[in-house]
């Protein structure tokens, strides 16, 4: 079977080894493709594999031969999910491959805030500490988490590894989900959405982007939390309306750590980009090279099985 891969860059820029899934069958990896070529570059191909490159019903029109597209994450919207199953063409993605990678950004970006790392080391390197008098000085506030209520909205794979880390901290964590849960770990709580807006120091955000989620975070919401309140967000853009996020901000209401945005690479006029109170890394909590290499190993595997009559992972159909 003939394999293509339509922007396999990100996943590997380099530090990783495609050998496994070039000994599937004949390769054609490209580092990113654009929307002119993606059609000419399948041609012949039964498998395809893609990260963000859109693969469109008027696309996958163009390519009768295709029967299999495995998607290098876990979320399918690249894919028009319809026109693939009427086309009997399988669709596959990649869960929970490195739910520890997102958990560590989300204590990364909350550890920024708390401990304010970047502050005092450019002061130091500035000469702050050589010219003072005192043994240490501190430029900002510093604040333990333990005592403090962790809010995690949504308990899946990650927002489980974010629970599980706050209770290590010695934070009281309060979960919502769509559903009530029960038979949790004595230090974990679930309650009313609402509830934790209006209660928790920091709100970690883990649930999917769908109708009943997008714009969650809103100037609504926003007036429910605590003055001061840090929002951390490494799960999808549109979980926030970006407008409203950044009206809050510049109010001095609270504070805001996220690692996604609603439209990536962000437009220059993003109002979060210029927003205060706010810190943005992009979107790399993903990323690091084991949950990439899991999330390669995983993707070898989906292929192997299928080119074997077993689909695994399967998202369609």
């Amino acid at each position: 079977m003939k394999i293509v891969v339509l922007d396999g860059y990100t996943l590997n820029p380099g530090d990783l080894n495609w050998q496994a899934l070039e000994a599937l069958g004949e390769c054609d990896i490209y580092d990113h493709t654009p929307l002119d070529q993606i059609v000419s570059r399948c041609q012949g191909a039964q498998i395809v594999l893609t990260n963000k490159t859109q693969l469109s019903a008027a696309t996958l029109k163009q390519l009768p031969g295709l029967i299999y597209i495995g998607v290098l994450a876990t979320g399918t919207n690249v894919v028009d999910m319809d026109a693939a199953t009427a086309q009997g063409i399988v669709v596959t993605n990649i869960p929970a491959y490195g739910p520890d990678a997102v958990a560590q950004m989300v204590f990364a970006h909350i550890l920024h805030h708390h401990q304010q790392v970047a502050l005092h080391d450019h002061a130091v390197k500035a000469g702050q500490w050589a010219a003072n008098r005192d043994f240490c000085f501190s430029l900002s506030p510093l604040t333990s988490l333990k005592g403090l209520t962790l809010g995690v909205v949504g308990y899946g794979d990650i927002g489980q590894q974010v629970a599980n880390l706050g209770v290590a901290f010695g934070m009281n964590v309060l979960i919502t989900t769509t559903q009530p849960k029960t038979n949790l770990p004595a230090a974990i709580q679930w309650c009313q959405r609402d509830h934790l807006l209006k209660q928790a120091d920091i709100i970690s955000l883990h649930c999917p982007l769908n109708a009943a989620t997008k714009y969650m975070i809103n100037s609504d919401s926003l007036r429910l939390l605590k003055p001061g309140c840090l929002l951390v967000n490494t799960a999808r853009g549109d979980l926030i309306n970006e407008i409203d996020l950044a009206q809050w901000l510049n109010h001095a209401h609270g504070f805001a750590g996220v690692d996604v945005l609603s439209t990536e690479p962000p437009s220059h006029d993003n109002p979060l980009l210029s927003a205060a109170n706010i810190t943005i890394t992009p979107h790399i909590a993903w990323a690091t090279l084991q949950a990439r290499q899991n999330l390669l190993n995983i993707a070898v595997e989906n292929v192997h099985q299928f080119q074997q009559g077993k689909v695994l992972n399967q998202v369609n159909g």
